[in-house]
């Protein structure tokens, strides 16, 4: 089998299995068993797509796309802001809405960076890779996780300047942090039944759904912000599209200030951020 051979069946397979995108992810899943861009399987129709082994992976990861498993997690690898990310059903699979995030944290300067619940360790990663000068701890519960967001922080070139402690939100961690980022678990657990396949059955579910309102993870994160943040020192969060104003009610009763909320490119709130003062 060629490539040519390989991109007409693999197309067909996922369309018939009612794939919304069949083109783009049979190239995505071929380039990655020939271990190169997609971009540039139109330059070589022709080659071999390589033994026997590599056709089995094609028809595993064919049937792993019909069932639902996001691309990502089939290759093994998610984009997110300038670098690939390796990932897992063990982690949460980045999303561009989480890249504002970023962005904002990227607006001022910061020398040291905690990032609660890290999961792939996309988001304070990035902003290692983008601060040199910064040095990061990034927290979570799943030892699995932690593993994940290590590997990526040796392949990014950033392990020197980053502490992945096992911990739930505030447990293990100590000192005080000028930027505190986190993207926690935001989705109430009656909301859960109504998301894609692809999250609901690939995420990992405790970093979906606190398995009650949805606010579970504000409310520990809030609790612990003053005693984490240096003066001045800024956080942002992520939240679901209708959490703005409970989660804004936290972080002023904890006595934070300068409380804004941005908008995601499709007009729904997305990220809070709020400063201790000085």
């Amino acid at each position: 089998m060629n490539i040519r051979e390989a991109l007409g069946w693999a197309v067909s397979e996922l369309r018939s299995a009612g794939v919304d995108t069949p083109e783009r992810d049979a190239r995505a899943i071929v380039a990655a068993i020939k271990g190169i861009e997609p971009m540039r399987l139109r330059l070589m129709p022709g080659d071999p797509l390589g033994s026997i082994a590599d056709q089995r992976t094609l028809d595993e990861s064919l049937t792993a796309r019909k069932h639902g498993m996001p691309v990502s997690k089939i290759i093994g690898r998610r984009a997110f802001w300038k670098h690939d990310f390796h990932v897992t059903t063990e982690v949460l699979d980045p999303r561009p809405e989480t890249e504002i995030l970023v962005e904002l944290a990227l607006q001022e300067p910061f020398t040291r960076v905690l990032d609660l619940g890290t999961g792939s360790g996309c988001i304070l990663i990035s902003l290692l890779a983008e601060r040199p000068a910064a040095k990061g701890v990034g927290t979570d519960i799943s030892e699995k996780a932690v593993l994940i967001a290590g590997g990526n922080a040796a392949r990014i070139g950033v392990a020197d300047r980053i502490i992945l402690p096992l911990s739930d939100w505030w447990d293990d961690v100590g000192g005080q942090y000028d930027l505190i980022v986190s993207n926690p678990p935001y989705i109430a657990a009656a909301e859960m039944i109504d998301l894609q396949t692809e999250v609901r059955d690939f995420d990992p579910r405790e970093a979906l759904t606190d398995e009650a309102d949805g606010l579970t993870a504000y409310r520990r994160i809030s609790a612990g912000l003053m005693a984490h943040l240096t003066p001045g020192g800024r956080v942002l969060l992520e939240i679901g599209p209708t959490q703005a104003d409970a989660v804004m009610a936290m972080l002023a009763g904890e006595g934070l200030t300068d409380i804004t909320v941005h908008a995601d490119l499709d007009g729904s709130d997305r990220i809070i951020g709020a400063r201790k003062s000085m």
